[in-house]
């Protein structure tokens, strides 16, 4: 058993040593990951401490923790990040697949690529920019939507100051900003669907549909789950960025996230033991939710994320 293992690491080693280029491509996003995600882990004992300027830190156990549950705004806003989030994960997840399934309807040529370079660039611009185009499209006075809804003779609304609808706006520009990019990971998998199984389906005389319900769908079930796993993984992560630019005084109280919450108390007001046990129990939030989609995906699919 011993010599197994042992010529088992030898051959991770070969196999890591013949690959070199290629894992030394990846040297720079492990770099990012471990001094932006993995460093920063040591920080969070600040949630169980007093923090001081001057002198050494005060272990107060679990007081900042008691604080941010009995503080009314924050039951707010863990469900203002709830229900952003589901809309994102649940609502959203169906789109870039079907786009990727669309794509992949159409022939390879000029629309395609077309298509395709349109639909990724939204994802290489900032929320800012982003909001700048929403905030151009959907203004009461110029916006285009609001030109369109008088002309059939509606009145106008604005939808970046109505409580009942930013939820919606948050949800339709990121729709807007990752539908094509997101759809990659999809068509590429649609691409590695074997020919002979389309043609196979075409004698049996399936149509359209039938092929890809038959063919095109069980190809992406893993890939699917994975995306999900991940996603869910991702559940309190409502958009920092995102809601900072759309977020005003008329509808802050519906789009007012964890996020934004911890911004505020730890940047703007240094309550920095509060804001890190915040950032603390959404991370921990975080990791319980991808862990136990993994499990029930692999008791239930036989997949999961690793």
């Amino acid at each position: 058993m011993a010599k197994r293992k042992a010529g088992g690491a030898q051959s991770k080693l070969k196999r890591i040593w013949r690959d070199r280029v290629l894992y030394l491509t990846l040297l720079p996003t492990f770099i990012y990951f471990f001094v932006f995600h993995v460093v920063p882990i040591i920080g969070m004992k600040l949630a169980f401490y007093d923090y001081r300027i001057k002198g050494d830190n005060v272990f107060v156990g679990f007081t900042y923790f008691i604080k941010l549950f009995s503080t009314p705004i924050f039951l707010q806003i863990l469900e203002n990040t709830l229900i952003i989030s589901a809309m994102k994960i649940f609502l959203f997840f169906p789109l870039p697949i079907m786009f990727a399934i669309m794509l992949n309807e159409f022939k390879a040529g000029p629309f395609r690529k077309g298509v395709q370079v349109i639909s990724y660039l939204p994802h290489f611009l900032s929320w800012v920019v982003i909001a700048g185009i929403w905030f151009e499209f959907l203004s009461p006075s110029t916006g285009i939507l609001n030109s369109v809804l008088t002309n059939f003779g509606f009145d106008k609304v604005n939808l970046l100051t109505s409580k009942s609808s930013i939820r919606w706006v948050l949800l339709a520009s990121e729709s807007w900003r990752s539908i094509g990019w997101d759809s990659i990971v999809y068509l590429t998998a649609i691409m590695g669907i074997d020919p002979t199984l389309y043609e196979a389906a075409k004698i049996d005389g399936a149509n359209r549909f039938q092929i890809v319900g038959s063919i095109v769908l069980p190809a992406l079930a893993v890939t699917m789950v994975t995306v999900l796993i991940l996603n869910i993984g991702f559940f309190m992560n409502a958009g920092l960025d995102q809601v900072l630019n759309f977020t005003n005084a008329a509808v802050n109280s519906k789009i007012d996230i964890i996020d934004t919450y911890v911004y505020r108390i730890g940047l703007q007001n240094s309550q920095y033991s509060l804001a890190t046990a915040a950032n603390l129990f959404k991370g921990v939030i975080g990791t319980l939710l991808i862990v136990t989609t993994h499990l029930f995906s692999k008791k239930l699919t036989g997949k999961g994320a690793w």
